[in-house]
């Protein structure tokens, strides 16, 4: 059986309170832990050790040899005390809570004018509160009611985007004005955008007449018909024949072997000439005419029609383009009419045609071009000066956000300077009571100088709060009142009410500094024995953590007196301590890789039953070597139990369970893998490590099989063991599942973690 480490303390025998009669006696060792709920007797423990009533030093050794810190509520109500009963302020050291006794009356004197300070003080803060309140709900209204050109113009309010921000802008706006918000915005896209370009613009008909004044078109409008006499002219014109006569000879007039191309009768020698006496010169004349004035409206018409339909490839965006392609279709609908028309007077010159002028559709084309080009022109200037647009459309922005909300800011300036004004006035009575508190503290000045100085222990607390990051408060020393301190929240006000958690957690931070000071003439360090007994009662988080840190270094420094090590906190002056707790969280946070500590650590569990207390010794043989001994933790975390309950279990059943349940929790849990990929990483990838080749050339897949039962417990949606897996105790090898288990954190390259948590070294 290895020895424990002598320590200061040897032996603890209760009888008093709840021990009384019972018998109960400890053998401590260097650090000591002791878990309790509330009223079972902790702090009877702590206070036999501060009256050295009951306790058993080593030979040579007595109470005298150190000096016994005891943090316990005693420790609190003698070391912390309300001044004046004053919120957030407070004496230090069981002395100076005699002196401050002496005092109270000047206190009474000085309290007055403080007051007088305090209302002026609250009054002016009400105010200035009173004061951002009318800002925020100015910028409030601001916010809201510019949304939308804001969002419309976002470009424009770089470094303006915060509420507080942009409203402190809009009050520099010395000249609101309105603005044309379309425009506005076509300015914005163009300087803003950081796809803006400059765009084509449209080709325009210089001359839109030009169709309805084309020379020959008086053509139109006269009938051409021959005045031929010949008897073969007089038998056409009797049928009413002449123009089907001509379109028939100028279709068919090449024959072959000179046949009548309709009835195939072959045709009179002198058919030619006939054909060519019926039509006069002027017929002849005005047919070529009509025929050279269509050829000529055409050719225009394309030259007109053609630019118009060959609109700029990359289109601005700004430009509606649906109604000039409405009135372009429109402009084609009149061509092509004109040319039909055109075209049956050439087939039939007789008739008389009127076709209709292009010059009212070309025009309004023109005006739709005039506007578009208006629009892109516009955007071309701005391009061509980016920068120059970019401040003027700021500017007009600008202008117009702070119109719209004129009125807002109208009424925001008014009641402003109302405020401003009551503000100044609180200020000045602000000052004249603070010199009247200065005057008073004068006169108790020389009482306040016989308190013994802790300033410098206050402000080491102080600096242990900013290192440690805490933020709750900070204690600073009164004014005008040595050694008297304040504790300061984070917003520079004084804690109106200190709670129960805040002022434990100072009286700690003194006690703290007491064990860590110097108390000898010379500057050295004594031994000592700290106990520390229910230190984190209705402490936060922050405070607990702060705490649980200092005591773990106090217990790192006690550790120093046991092992030859580099030391993680420089000393060794305390010899033995004890910690005394009801607070599973804390008791976690200070014994984590302690229980390791056999030799000079001990953990105690405290009870009681019928109003009678026992302390139960936590400990257990070591299942690797059954003549050694080791430390059980009371308290332990669920995950820490399942590996402790792997170590014991002995049955297959209750062993595939928690080997179940610790992959489930660390690989899918905390290593936040998917059941699936769990799976595939480690029978897929490393399926061959489970598999074992034997002398004959077979394969055993006993540990690859043992690897799948075990994984086929987990899924991605695994919410406990599968129903569907049936097993039989005989038939798992214990031994071989605890070598697959341990292949399975070997594989994932987790090994590093089944060592700590089987405690292998």
């Amino acid at each position: 059986m290895q020895p424990k480490v002598p320590s200061e303390i040897t032996q603890i025998s209760l009888n008093d309170a709840t021990y009384k009669d019972c018998g109960v006696s400890i053998q401590p060792t260097l650090v000591n832990f002791f878990f309790g709920n509330n009223g079972t007797g902790k702090s009877t423990v702590a206070k036999t050790i501060k009256a050295d009533n009951g306790t058993t030093w080593r030979a040579g050794k007595s109470a005298t040899d150190y000096n016994i810190h005891v943090y316990n509520q005693d420790f609190i109500n003698a070391n912390l005390q309300n001044y004046h009963n004053m919120p957030g302020v407070f004496t230090v050291n069981e002395v100076n809570i005699e002196i401050q006794k002496q005092i109270e009356d000047k206190t009474t004197e000085k309290e007055t004018a403080s007051t007088a300070f305090g209302v002026a003080t609250e009054e002016k803060k009400k105010k200035e509160e009173a004061n951002t309140a009318l800002f925020t709900i100015f910028q409030d209204e601001c916010w809201d009611k510019t949304k939308v050109l804001r969002e419309t113009f976002d470009g424009t309010q770089t470094g303006k985007k915060r509420k507080h921000q942009f409203a402190e802008a809009i009050l520099e706006i010395k000249t609101p004005k309105e603005h044309d918000k379309v425009a506005l915005k076509r300015l914005y896209d163009a300087a803003y955008a950081s796809d803006s370009k400059k765009y084509d613009e449209f080709k325009i008909t210089a001359d839109t007449s030009v169709l309805d004044k084309l020379g020959g078109i008086d053509i139109l409008g006269k009938s051409i018909v021959s005045s031929a006499n010949t008897p073969f002219a007089e038998f056409i014109k009797a049928l009413n024949a002449t123009a089907w006569v001509r379109q028939g000879h100028e279709q068919y007039r090449e024959t072959p072997d000179s046949k009548c191309p309709y009835c195939q009768q072959k045709l009179p020698e002198k058919f030619e000439d006939d054909i060519k006496a019926c039509f006069d010169a002027q017929y002849q004349s005005d047919t070529i005419a009509l025929k050279d004035f269509y050829d000529t409206y055409k050719q225009k018409a394309n030259e007109i029609f053609a630019p118009l339909q060959s609109v700029p490839q990359d289109l601005y965006p700004e430009i509606e383009i649906v109604p000039y392609n409405d009135k372009l279709a429109a402009l084609k609908g009149i061509i092509s009419s004109n040319l039909q028309q055109i075209s049956e007077k050439i087939a039939d010159p007789s008739i008389i045609i009127t076709i209709d002028d292009t010059e009212p559709t070309l025009k309004e084309l023109n005006d739709i071009i005039n506007e578009f080009n208006k629009l892109i022109s516009e955007n071309n200037d701005v391009i061509a000066a980016k920068p120059k647009k970019q401040a003027e459309c700021k500017i007009s922005v600008w202008e117009l956000l702070a119109f719209t909300v004129k009125d807002e800011v109208n009424r925001y300036n008014t009641s402003k300077t109302i405020l401003e004004k009551e503000i100044t006035a609180f200020s000045v009575q602000i000052t004249t009571n603070k010199n009247t508190v200065q005057r008073i503290t004068g006169e108790i000045s020389d009482l306040n100088r016989q308190i013994v100085s802790t300033k410098a222990t206050i402000d080491s607390v102080n600096t242990l709060l900013r290192d440690s990051g805490f933020q709750g408060f900070s204690i600073r020393e009164k004014v005008d009142t040595p050694n008297v301190y304040e504790v300061i929240r984070p917003n520079g006000s004084i804690a109106e009410n200190l709670s129960e958690g805040e002022r434990n957690f100072i009286a700690f931070l003194y006690f703290y500094h007491l064990v860590r000071g110097s108390e000898t003439a010379d500057g050295g360090l004594r031994d000592k024995i700290v106990v520390i007994d229910d230190p984190v009662s209705s402490m936060d988080s922050s405070s607990l953590f702060i705490v649980s840190a200092l005591v773990r270094e106090m217990i790192d420094i006690c550790h120093n007196n046991a092992e030859e090590r580099v030391p993680i906190v420089q000393g060794n002056f305390i010899k033995q301590i004890f910690i005394l707790t009801h607070n599973a969280y804390f008791h976690r946070e200070i014994t984590y890789n302690q229980v390791k500590h056999y030799q000079y650590v001990n953990f105690y569990l405290i009870c009681k039953v019928d109003n009678k207390s026992s302390i139960r010794l936590c400990e257990k043989q070591n299942p690797d070597i059954p003549t050694e001994k080791v430390n059980v933790n009371p308290v332990q975390n669920s995950y820490a139990a399942l590996w402790d309950e792997y170590k014991e279990v002995t049955s297959a059943i209750p062993l595939m369970n928690v080997i179940r349940r610790i992959l489930e929790y660390y690989f899918l849990q905390l290593c936040g893998y998917d059941g699936a990929i769990l799976r595939k990483r480690i029978l897929m990838d490393n399926k061959d490590n489970f598999i074992t080749h034997k002398e004959d050339g077979s394969e055993d897949t006993t540990q690859y099989q043992m690897a799948s039962a075990m994984l086929s417990y987990i899924s991605a949606n695994s919410i406990g063991i599968n129903d569907g897996m049936n097993y039989v105790d005989d038939c798992i090898d214990v031994v071989q599942s605890r070598e697959t288990f341990e292949m399975i954190f070997t594989f994932m390259s987790q090994e590093q973690h089944y060592k700590m948590m089987m405690g292998i070294k």
